[in-house]
Order: structure tokens, then sequence, then C-alpha cells
């Protein structure tokens, strides 16, 4: 999925969402997502039938649209266990779940009345997939997130691709742009009022302004049935949150909650070719930065046609909830950690700002300092481990309200964790932190 062009129109913008200044009701329906940290993207789809491209395997050319079509024949979820899914992103540590209703091709994965473009009317599947899915995520406790494309590129009455008015522009037919609002308008309705989802995860934006999708009236349709769902940005800016694609953000989004999607290996959907997976460690490493900076991370899974899902991808999802059940205080319902310069890697902050955590890698066990921490320490220990650490405060000067720096013992290998240990620094009381330039006793 080239999710990209859309996390390029929030990057350009200046990541500005509409309704920045949120009301207090707006932060409180926000709380659970912000105190989730993790969520598992699933793409799925008839693309998993060859193995190629979501949609976009057509537009950029590598195959017919016929050909990509042709695989609608495939698609026969013949192994799909809705259960086992809720159960393995369970597993995972994950509280919540996106999976793709319907990508750009136009084909739902639930018995759409819109149109016939499904899985349960054209697929051998012949089923709607999405309801037993949502089922089993919130009979295992987790929270639902549907992804739908606001364009489609299947449907006669979308102008084109990209831009493309090989069919129409807009201004020379608004009565058949009218009818293509009409229509993506109705499913996102069915999909309000049939799954009632708790988070909508739009993407497709790009190619028309807020006003030509009638976006403000969207929101307002999804709000009314739902007043706490939840909208991403890619609504053309009348969404919730930021939606940051692949790359990692240097500095910390301007808005808050954010959410970082990223894919196992190099694709979104079922590639038996793209074997270049992400290791446990590198997962764990990228998600630990990620709720460092305040954000989430949604981790993508593609199953294949049947509903298989791939080994290396379990084996990331069951590695990756070894690490969170065991650093569990740690990860869910914190706070961004330590700004820039406090300290040499991700950390975390207790809701009441008394308890630090340190996230440090598996590898590094010399002695961990922390700069410009006015609080005194009442105890360190080794997150999941019967381990306490001592320290030291290096270079306070008597007349100086400058604080000292914190050295912390050394890491004993027989507490550290395979793949990153956490400490937890237990505080005085809520943090202080000195921001001052240092020297001559000034702040």
């Amino acid at each position: 999925m080239r999710l990209l062009f859309s996390a390029m129109l929030v990057l350009l913008t200046g990541f500005y969402l509409h309704g920045q200044t949120h009301t207090n009701d707006n932060q409180a329906k926000m709380q659970w997502f912000k105190d989730a940290k993790l969520g598992i993207f699933i793409h799925w789809g008839i693309y998993s039938v060859n193995g190629v491209d979501e949609s976009w395997s057509f537009h950029n050319k590598k195959m017919s649209y016929a050909d990509y079509m042709k695989q609608l024949n495939g698609f026969t979820a013949k192994n799909y266990n809705p259960d086992a899914w809720a159960q393995l992103i369970k597993e995972s540590g994950a509280r919540y779940a996106v999976i793709t209703t319907k990508h750009h091709d136009g084909i739902a994965l639930w018995d759409t009345r819109a149109n016939n473009m499904s899985t349960a009317k054209l697929t051998p599947a012949r089923k709607d997939v999405i309801t037993p899915f949502f089922a089993a995520l919130r009979n295992a406790g987790l929270k639902t997130g549907a992804y739908f494309s606001i364009l489609d590129w299947s449907h006669q009455d979308y102008p084109g691709f990209l831009k493309d008015s090989s069919r129409y522009k807009i201004k020379d037919d608004s009565a058949r742009w009218n009818r293509y609002l009409a229509f993506y308008q109705a499913q996102i309705q069915e999909l309000s009022t049939k799954f009632n989802p708790d988070l909508f995860w739009f993407d497709g934006d790009w190619e028309h302004s807020a006003a030509e999708w009638q976006a403000q009236k969207v929101r307002s349709m999804i709000l009314k049935n739902n007043p706490n769902a939840i909208i991403n940005g890619r609504l053309t800016g009348f969404g919730d949150y930021e939606t940051p694609e692949q790359n990692f953000p240097i500095t910390r989004p301007s808005l808050n909650p954010w959410e970082l999607c990223m894919t196992a290996n190099n694709n979104w959907g079922y590639h038996p070719d793209d074997s270049a997976y992400k290791t446990p460690y590198e997962l764990i490493t990228i998600f630990a930065d990620v709720i460092s900076n305040g954000g989430n991370l949604l981790f993508d899974i593609g199953p294949r046609e049947d509903g298989w899902i791939p080994t290396e991808q379990v084996h990331l999802l069951k590695e990756l909830g070894k690490w969170t059940h065991k650093h569990g205080e740690a990860i869910f319902n914190t706070e961004a950690g330590l700004p820039p310069g406090h300290f040499y890697g991700p950390s975390t902050i207790s809701k009441d700002s008394s308890t630090l955590y340190l996230f440090v890698p598996a590898l590094n066990r010399g002695k961990l300092v922390i700069r410009g921490l006015y609080n005194t320490i009442n105890s360190i220990r080794v997150v999941g481990a019967d381990q306490s650490l001592n320290h030291k405060i290096v270079g306070k000067i008597s007349w100086s309200p400058v604080p000292g720096l914190v050295y912390i013992d050394e890491i004993p290998g027989t507490a550290t964790d395979g793949y990153m240990t956490v400490l937890e620094v237990k505080l005085d009381g809520p943090i202080k932190l000195y921001k001052g330039k240092g020297g001559l006793g000034t702040e």
C-alpha cells in the first residue's frame, strides 16, 4: 500500500489537523487510544491471491486491471479463523486492530449494499469477513478499527487515477461526482451502523480537497452514530491524530497522540517474494522509540488469501508479545519520556510523573546516565527481574542549583532481557528537570 502520498500531504501541511484545539470531551475519548500504545494493522484482500501490490499493482502497470481483478476467483478465506487472529493480536500485547474493509481497488470485505463489488458476492469465499473478525476482537477485549479508502479506482463514477482526468473532470460533470460522493458515503454509513468501529482509518484523501470530499459532513455523520469514534488524520485534515508512515519522525510530531504505521517486511499485503522481515529486536526497539515519543505503533501483517498468516509474521507478534507482557507497566498507560539530552535511549514516564522507565538495548550493559534530574531517586529495579541497582551522583556542586549526573550501576547479565531491558526509576515526587545551559550557578 502506498500510503506515502497521504503521509506526505500531512507532512507538507505541518501535521496540521482541523480542530487542533480539542475539547475536553475529545481529549477524554482519545484516552484509550493514547493508553493503548500498540495496534495491529491487517491488509487482506484479493491482492493476496497472487501476492501482488494492493491496488497499486494495476495503477503502476505491473499488471493489467483485468488480470488484477481475476484474483477475485482465487479469494477463498477457507482457512480464515477470526478467533485465532484475535487471540494472536491479543498475545502480541496490542490493544486494537485495524483491518482493510476496502482498499483502492474497490473490493469490499463486507457484504456492502452499495454495489456488488465485495468478497461476499464475487469471490469463492462468498462471505462477509469483517463481521466475524470484529466480533472476535470484541470478545477478546480489543478495540476495532476499520480502514477505508475514500477513493475507488473501480467505481464508474470516480474521476480516474491520481488526478488523471481521462474519465472526466469534476467541474465538467458535477452530477457524476455527486453520485460518487453518495456511493462512498453510503458505504461509510454502512460501516458505521453495521460495525460501529471504535476507529476509522481513512486513506486515499490526497486526490481531492476537503470540500470536494465533503469531509466535514463525513466526520459529522460518523460522530452522529458514535460520538466516541476516533478518526485518523487522512480525512483531509478532519481527523483526531497524525499518521506518519513507515519512516520514523526524527522530531516529536506537533500533535499528541500520533501513530506510526509500519510493515513487517517491505510490503503491506501478502508478498511471498518479500523476505526482508524485521527482526524481533528491530521491531521492539522501534516500538520503544515510538512510545518514548508519545506515539502508538500500528504494526502491519498481510495474510494469504485463505486466511493463513505467514510464519514469520506470527513469530514477530509472539516475540513482541513476550516482551510487552514482561514490561507492560513501562509501556501501557504511560506518557512520553524524557526530552532529548536527558538520557541516551527511549524512556516513558508514569501518569503521576513519579516513575521513570528507561529502555536499554540488550547488549548495552555499561553504566547508564541521566542528566538534569532534580529529583531524589528512591529506588531502581530491573522490570521483570528480581534485581535492584544502585546509583551515584557525579559533578554536583554544593553552591550551584544545577543537578549532577546520575550514574546507574551496570545491569547484571542475569537480569538483562534478550531484546531490551527496562529499568524502573522511582522518584521522590513528580519529575523535575533542569533546562538551563549550566555554568555560573545559573539556570
